[in-house]
């Protein structure tokens, strides 16, 4: 029982430090960044309730947290680096012309 009070507040702790991080940083990058370390958090509270009621359900919501991570980097990187590619910055406050247009 102590390993997993240990393990709930480690999986606190990336979430609030991934929440610091997507609200603080400018750039894009530190912002996907900060958003893994969430779902992190999030996978390791599933894995730590698999743990203690000995089903598998906590992993099956961990792997299907996995592979929507996967999905929204892949999907993330590619924006960013066609945002940069367009408008030369990673910073999203300084693309104005999305504003402007709509």
């Amino acid at each position: 029982m102590v390993k997993s009070d240990l393990l709930f507040y480690l999986a606190t702790f990336l979430f609030c430090s991934g929440l610091l991080i997507t609200f603080t940083k400018q750039n894009a990058i530190m912002i996907l960044i900060g958003i893994e370390l969430m779902l992190n958090a999030a996978n390791l509270n599933l894995v730590v309730f698999n743990y203690q009621k000995q089903n598998l359900d906590g992993q099956l919501f961990a792997l299907f947290i996995i592979l929507v991570a996967v999905c929204e980097a892949a999907v993330g990187i590619a924006i960013i680096l066609k945002t940069y590619h367009y408008y030369h910055t990673s910073v999203p406050d300084q693309i104005n012309e999305l504003k402007e247009k709509f």
